[in-house]
C-alpha cells in the first residue's frame, strides 16, 4: 500500500511543477512604483492557447474601492474595473509568453505585452512595452 501511495506522489510532481511554470492562476499585481498590492488578476488560458487576464479584485486604488476606467476608451470607457480584461493576445514564445497587449486602466492606455515566470513560478514578470523601451512589473502567485 505504501509504495503505491509513493508512486501516486510521485507521478504527480511533473504535474505540479508544470502548473508553477504557467502564468494560469490568480496573481497579486504590485505597482512597481510604490510597491502596493493594487489588485488581483485571473490569468486563463483559451483554447487556441492565447492567455488573458481579467482583474477580479480591486485591493488599492487611489480613486476609491470601486475604480471605473474614466481615461479609457471605447467599450471600456466608464466600465468598472473589477471585472475587467486587462491583459490578452499572449502567445508562448519560449521561455515565455509575447505578443499581447495590457492595460493600464488608471491611464487608459494600452502597451504591448510579454510575460516571464520567475523563481519557479513564485512570481511573474509582466512588462507593457512601448517600441523597445518596457516596464516591468513582478506579480505574486496567490
Amino acid at each position: 500500500m505504501r509504495i503505491k501511495l509513493l508512486a501516486l506522489v510521485l507521478a504527480m510532481l511533473p504535474v505540479a511543477a508544470f502548473a508553477q511554470n504557467t502564468p494560469v492562476g490568480r496573481w497579486k499585481t504590485i505597482d512597481d512604483e510604490t510597491g502596493k498590492v493594487k489588485s488581483i488578476v485571473e490569468i486563463s488560458q483559451a483554447s487556441n492557447g492565447t492567455l488573458s487576464g481579467k482583474v477580479v479584485e480591486v485591493l488599492s486604488s487611489d480613486r476609491g474601492p470601486n475604480p471605473i476606467c474614466d481615461k479609457c476608451s471605447g467599450a471600456n470607457k466608464d466600465k468598472p474595473v473589477k471585472g475587467m480584461t486587462i491583459l490578452w493576445g499572449l502567445k508562448k514564445d519560449g521561455e515565455g509568453w509575447s505578443g499581447g497587449t495590457v492595460l493600464d486602466p488608471a491611464k487608459g492606455k494600452t502597451y504591448k505585452s510579454k510575460l516571464k515566470m520567475i523563481d519557479g513560478g513564485a512570481k511573474l514578470g509582466m512588462s507593457g512595452c512601448v517600441a523597445f523601451i518596457c516596464r516591468e512589473q513582478v506579480w505574486v502567485r496567490e
